[in-house]
């Protein structure tokens, strides 16, 4: 019965002589993985750099100021624009009252 399991041991010794070469190979690709994919510190450090809720929030708030602040310039726009058309409209009635030919 020993001899079975010599010959049985010799057999497998033969079988998986190179194994150790070919996990060695699958080793090196394993090494690789660390170049390409992101390890657990590389995500911890990207995690810390995200924009937090507040920091989004600040920028809104920013944002609405600045709508807010060019809204009332446009609207103050309109209302300087009719304010000229209104003066232009009696700068042209005084002209035609006092007989004055004004250039375009």
């Amino acid at each position: 019965m020993d001899k079975d399991f010599n010959e049985l041991i010799e057999y497998l010794n033969k079988k998986f002589n190179g194994v150790d070469k070919k996990f060695d190979g699958v080793d090196k690709r394993f090494d690789k993985l660390f170049d390409v994919f992101a390890t657990k510190e590389n995500i911890e450090e990207i995690v810390k750099n995200l924009s937090t809720k507040e920091d989004f929030n600040n920028l809104l708030n920013a944002v609405d100021a600045y709508a807010k602040k060019a809204d009332t310039y446009f609207q103050e726009m309109v209302m300087l624009s009719h304010k000229i058309d209104r003066h232009e409209k009696w700068i042209q009635q005084l002209a035609e009252k006092l007989g004055v030919k004004l250039e375009r």
